[in-house]
């Protein structure tokens, strides 16, 4: 697909707002997620899901100006520092002291961002293409979204209301419908909607899942068939209306670390809590931008740079937790949504920042967010991963896999990644798991790495990255169907 709006250009101002009421859209319920999952497993636990929607958008605001304004990349909170973020609050003796881990371990997985842009910034990036060529970062970029493909599925038979057990209170079949036609309105609008409504179709399909889902729920409680409801509009109930802050938290409360322990052995252990998993997201920052490189059919890792988008990430990574407690990462659903409605300008992610900023206080839209049942979002997000797949298939356009050593490499990825291979390190005290997990994808990624070399004699590749043939075959667009509005966008 060509894009309609690239990275540099403005699109106008009513246009910019119903784009970034998208993203956000796209981002908000894995971003307030991970409070609510932290809430849920540590007794006493209040995170707050708004803070966390103000922290993305200053995090993101943050990795804006370390780039530039030339990568339109979106944070949001990390699921891979869960274990991380639970580690703070069993190490601490009060609330306040979890809170003040939740920003000092962002601080330690930001140091190891710094540390590696550094590197990065004395070596250069030829060593990253040659060492994930094509054959590697296209499977693995595939991973990002097929990996993602079973929440989605989980989701689309979901309602939001809940009952005692936890499990969903209406029928798996009304959930479907619901996520159906989420589903079916956003393809309509993407293959057969014009001008805007091709341009927004999250927005249309979310819309239309979520009027079918009220109807449902209304007659639900019209006709008391709890097999209907699938809003849970409890939700509205005692609604704080203001962010409470991680800061605000941390500095509150009781520091004493009591007999037997001091300050510096929870900083160790926050610091071994938060930085090996830096390590671990790493691997998910190079995909992303190599999916968003073949996207906007420019090479990120050189411009703006590898050093300044791990600048970005890192530093917005703890400025947003210093907001929302939450280590922020580089959304698959951003980029999934840029591909999707060819809209990559830099402005839209800008505002989508921004209005994460003032949305945060307003309560009700955030609630009003909150209640969209999982069905409905299942249904927008079998789209959203599946173009994130499609993108990394893209980038084996040209790689001839009828050749046995590039065959051994993207399959050892493929089945690594789908089949969930992942090593966890450590125990939780809190849940039980693993202390440190390295994800399937890292896992997958480092395999296809290290099959590369082996099937090479140990050699690294070229440097061929794929990207050029991947945007070249993504650039290809029916001119009688697409509206390319260049000759109106305004340049920065």
């Amino acid at each position: 697909m060509k894009l309609v709006y690239q990275v540099k250009d403005r699109p106008p101002f009513g246009k910019t707002l119903v784009f970034a009421l998208q993203q956000l859209l796209a981002i908000l319920a894995a971003t307030i997620a991970v409070p609510a999952v932290i809430n849920s497993s540590i007794p006493g636990a209040a995170m707050s899901q708004s803070a966390a929607l103000f922290g993305a958008g200053v995090g993101t605001l943050v990795y804006l100006l370390f780039t530039k304004f030339r990568s339109p990349v979106f944070l949001g909170s990390s699921f891979a520092f869960i274990g991380s973020m639970l580690a703070a609050f069993a190490g601490g003796v009060s609330m306040s002291v979890g809170y003040l881990g939740l920003i000092l371990g962002a601080a330690f997985a930001g140091l190891v961002y710094v540390i590696i842009a550094l590197i990065v910034k004395k070596v250069g990036v030829n060593w990253i293409n040659k060492l994930m060529p094509a054959v590697v970062i296209g499977p693995t970029v595939a991973i990002i979204g097929l990996s993602l493909a079973g929440n989605a599925i989980g989701d689309l038979t979901t309602g939001g209301l809940k009952n005692a057990l936890g499990g969903s209170v209406c029928n798996s079949y009304v959930a479907l419908a619901c996520g159906l036609v989420t589903l079916f309105t956003v393809i309509a609008c993407s293959v057969y909607g014009k001008k805007m409504a091709k341009l927004i179709p999250f927005i249309i399909g979310i819309l239309a899942g979520y009027a079918v889902a009220a109807i449902f729920t209304a007659i639900g409680y019209a006709a008391k068939a709890d097999a209907l409801k699938v809003i849970d509009f409890t939700k509205f109930k005692n609604m704080q209306w203001y962010p409470d802050f991680a800061f605000a938290e941390a500095f509150k409360g009781n520091y004493n670390f009591g007999e037997g322990g001091s300050f510096g052995t929870y900083l160790v252990t926050i610091a071994v809590a938060y930085a090996p998993v830096a390590f671990v997201v790493f691997a998910e920052h190079i995909a992303d931008h190599k999916n968003l490189s073949s996207i906007i059919e420019k090479d990120l890792l050189t411009d703006p740079g590898l050093d300044k988008t791990l600048l970005g990430d890192g530093i917005g990574s703890l400025a947003g937790a210093f907001f929302g407690g939450c280590a922020n990462t580089t959304y698959g659903e951003s980029i999934g949504c840029i591909a999707i409605t060819g809209n990559a300008s830099v402005v839209s992610i800008l505002t989508a920042a921004l209005g994460c900023m003032v949305l945060s206080f307003f309560t009700p839209f955030v609630v009003l967010i909150n209640s969209i049942p999982k069905c409905v979002m299942g249904g927008a997000c079998i789209a959203l991963y599946g173009f994130i797949a499609v993108s990394g298939l893209q980038m084996l356009h040209r790689v001839d896999l009828g050749n046995s050593k590039n065959l051994f490499a993207v399959s050892s990825i493929l089945v690594c990644g789908i089949g969930g291979l992942y090593f966890g390190f450590g125990t939780n005290s809190i849940t039980g798991g693993a202390l440190l997990n390295i994800t399937s994808l890292a896992v997958a990624l480092i395999v296809g790495i290290v099959t590369n070399l082996i099937v090479n004699n140990g050699k690294l590749s070229s440097g061929e990255d794929g990207l050029s043939s991947a945007a070249s075959e993504m650039g290809k667009v029916d001119p009688e169907t697409t509206e390319i509005p260049s000759r109106k966008s305004k340049k920065k």
